[in-house]
């Protein structure tokens, strides 16, 4: 007797088909055939000055980065923890605009066309009032792969989705411990190009120490998830990547401790490359 096909899943499409997450996951799918884990650094657009942001963003794609996040600066950046909250402050006080973050991933998308850039913002940068039309359209042509939006839940996705769709960007929904397993896969299903897992409760920051839990949360995710997954907050060092990788993370993302790294007026770009090249050295499998 032959099994009927399990039926397709239905609701909204999610942006796992756009050119954007196509992009996306065939940097996690080379960084998976060469025998580890991606690595995802994040840089801060503006900070100190656009400039050192554009030096730095290089920097990290030269010493082993497989994708690359950039924090825009926003005012009230929820999700952020002190260190970026100072960095995006620093960057607003010395005049980043989203115009001049657009711009940024513009010349890093010309300057190494080959690693997906995904900015990392709010809701009221991209959608406002709106659906979001407008800032899809300007970092699809400015040379974004997707776009996380933190404070964005998928129950009120899908009019960004839509748009995201018609101009080949992927939308990337996050997880955290506090989310119910039952919806874990709802919103993996959603995810456009990897699924970003928040590994502890709370803001942002470099950790000494990641959760005991989160080996667990880690592989319950994955599990769950169509694709990859990237695992962020908190991770500051080797042994965390290794942690990570251990418990089957598709890639690591590392945000805080990167501009930590920077020092204290922004501008150690070798020092924070270092801490790029150590990174990517503990990503193997």
């Amino acid at each position: 007797m032959i099994a009927e096909a399990a039926p397709a899943p239905t609701g909204p499409a999610g942006t796992n088909e756009t050119a954007g997450a196509h992009r996306i996951a065939a940097a996690f799918a080379a960084a998976d055939a060469a025998g580890r884990a991606a690595l995802i650094p994040y840089v801060v657009a503006g900070y100190p000055d656009a400039e050192t942001s554009f030096r730095a963003a290089l920097a990290a794609v030269d010493a082993g980065a497989d994708l690359l996040e950039l924090g825009l600066p926003y005012s009230d950046p929820l999700a952020d923890g002190a260190t970026l909250q100072r960095a995006s402050g620093v960057a607003l006080a010395n005049g980043a605009t989203l115009d001049g973050s657009l711009d940024l991933i513009e010349r890093i998308a010309a300057a190494r066309p080959a690693i997906p850039l995904v900015p990392m913002g709010y809701a009221n940068q991209f959608i406002g009032g709106g659906d979001g039309r407008d800032a899809a359209r300007r970092l699809s042509r400015a040379g974004a792969a997707g776009v996380i939006v933190a404070d964005l839940t998928p129950d009120e996705g899908e009019p960004f989705e839509s748009v995201a769709r018609e101009f080949g960007l992927a939308v990337v929904y996050l997880v955290a411990p506090t989310t119910p397993r039952d919806r874990r896969a709802e919103i993996a299903r959603r995810s456009g190009g990897f699924l970003y897992c928040v590994s502890l409760v709370g803001v942002t920051g470099a950790r000494t120490s990641l959760p005991s839990s989160v080996g667990r949360l880690v592989r319950e995710v994955v599990a769950a998830s169509p694709v990859p997954v990237g695992v962020g907050f908190g991770v500051s060092k080797p042994a965390h990547v290794r942690a990570l990788v251990r418990a089957g993370a598709g890639g690591v993302i590392v945000a805080s401790a990167l501009v930590d790294a920077l020092g204290p007026d922004g501008s150690d770009v070798e020092r924070m490359a270092k801490l790029v090249r150590e990174l990517a050295g503990s990503t193997g499998r």
